[in-house]
């Protein structure tokens, strides 16, 4: 496979087309720096077209190559530009398929810019017509591209701090139904869910200022359930108000009015953009609010494993634009999500370094030099009666979010919060006492809910829900023989 010779010297940047690889973009003998940063992708290359030369290509079109051979090249220190595919492999088990290794070199991208990194990474190859598909599968971000980011304006650690709230999950609801409530209507839900034993409720990621509900009265009736119920509780509570707007200029008007009613925190939607997410997280930064990120639209190119971003990668770039919370999937809800591959978005977002895990998807050790520690977001069709799985899974630093699985709750919105949060509260107990939870939980739950009439009403309503499907996003790689096999 590394036979694809580069040609040199005069013929390299005579006039004309040559093939990528002759070009420079592939060098199998490459052996990456420190400070490269790494990308992986996943590539179909269509009938005909060499893997190599179709690997070469998109370390070409991610770099600095075009099509023909331009004597301007030769004004540059051409060899440092130009990414080099050094390694390809046939996914295991997906015929056709290749794993693409490319290397850059740091000097190619600009400082603190997830805008400016993605257009390179991922701003042509993806339309490239000698490539069926392509996926960007997961990245090695070199530390020292990494503290050129300044991260979650708050961080895991500073936030529990802040909340006061240690040693289990936060427990958090989205208000439903998602459009349609006046906005005291949705303060009332909003009181209810934190009065019942929540940390925080939250908009939905389409909630904006609709005719229905202009935003300043969600914000006004809100807030007034948020004091009230921390009055009546004695903690700290919150909710996600959605400052997403039109322009950056109405986000900040909209956060700036959320933080002069002592909210604690402001969500945003993927979809305003990378720019935009780091410009908000630099105003959370100067005005110490928590930045809640819902992934509002990321399936339309994370979900599908032969073509797309990779969330693990979404995951990588958010937590150096800047957020503290993230929807990172919950494996058991009505969302995709494979188990060992959530857990691996999880890892991305909460440890310091991620040592290779093919098992959940990571290729590449990861060091994240001290960068602050996100919040991942368990939400989407979860309820109480799947607590054992979702602490065993996820540990306790998560936010479990149970939008329906509270406020559909046959007693009432109130009912709901309480339900969740005794189940949250029993399954740590038992698991503090070294119970198995995972397999003991649902005798734990129904022990507890002997006492919990909530909790036992939402067991009786929910507990045999479940949404097995099979992922369309699951980790592809070849087990290593062991040493006894």
């Amino acid at each position: 496979m590394n036979k694809q010779t580069e040609i040199k010297g005069k013929d390299r940047y005579k006039a004309g087309v040559l093939k990528y690889a002759q070009m420079g973009y592939w060098d199998g003998d490459y052996q990456p720096k420190d400070t490269d940063l790494l990308a992986l992708f996943r590539i179909t290359p269509q009938e005909g077209v060499d893997a190599i030369e179709a690997a070469a290509a998109v370390a070409g079109e991610s770099s600095t190559a075009t099509w023909t051979v331009v004597w301007t090249d030769r004004l540059t220190a051409a060899d440092q530009y130009r990414a080099k595919a050094y390694k390809v492999e046939p996914v295991p088990g997906r015929p056709g398929e290749w794993f693409c290794y490319v290397a850059y070199d740091l000097i190619l991208f600009e400082e603190g810019s997830i805008a400016n990194l993605t257009a390179s990474i991922i701003g042509n190859v993806f339309s490239f017509k000698p490539l069926k598909a392509a996926r960007l599968e997961d990245m090695r971000l070199p530390v020292a591209y990494v503290k050129t980011f300044k991260g979650p304006p708050t961080g895991l650690v500073v936030e529990r701090e802040r909340l006061d709230k240690f040693g289990r999950p936060l427990l958090g609801a989205t208000t439903k139904p998602k459009l349609g409530l006046s906005g005291k209507n949705y303060g009332r839900v909003v009181y209810e869910g934190l009065k019942g034993g929540l940390d925080f409720m939250k908009d939905d990621e389409n909630i904006n200022s609709q005719p229905f509900m202009h935003w300043r009265d969600r914000f006004l009736y809100v807030m007034e359930a948020v004091n009230k119920a921390s009055a009546e509780t004695g903690e700290v509570k919150g909710s996600y108000l959605n400052v997403t707007a039109g322009t950056m200029e109405e986000m900040y008007r909209r956060a700036d009015f959320a933080k002069s009613l002592g909210s604690v925190i402001v969500m945003i939607d993927l979809v305003i953009g990378y720019t935009a997410i780091q410009s908000m997280a630099e105003w959370c930064r100067a005005n110490d609010m928590i930045l809640h990120l819902h992934r509002a639209g990321h399936g339309t190119y994370t979900r599908q494993k032969n073509h797309g971003v990779s969330f693990r990668v979404i995951a990588k770039w958010m937590r150096l634009a800047g957020v503290d919370h993230i929807h990172a999937g919950t494996a058991v809800g009505k969302l995709e999500g494979d188990p060992m591959t959530v857990q691996g978005y999880y890892n991305v977002c909460r440890e310091t370094f991620n040592p290779v895990d093919l098992e959940r998807g990571i290729y590449f050790d990861q060091d994240w030099g001290d960068i602050k520690k996100v919040m991942p977001v368990a939400s989407g069709g979860i309820h109480a009666g799947q607590m054992h799985q979702l602490l065993d899974l996820f540990g306790d630093d998560v936010v479990l979010q149970f939008g329906g699985g509270t406020i559909g709750h046959p007693m009432g919105i109130q009912a709901g919060a309480t339900a969740n949060r005794v189940a949250l509260e029993a399954m740590v107990f038992a698991r503090n006492e070294g119970r198995d939870i995972k397999t003991e939980g649902p005798e734990i739950l129904r022990a507890a809910a002997k006492w919990c009439k909530p909790l036992e009403a939402a067991l009786d309503v929910w507990g045999d829900i479940s949404f097995n499907y099979t992922s369309t996003d699951t980790s592809d790689y070849a087990p290593t023989p062991s040493a006894s096999s």
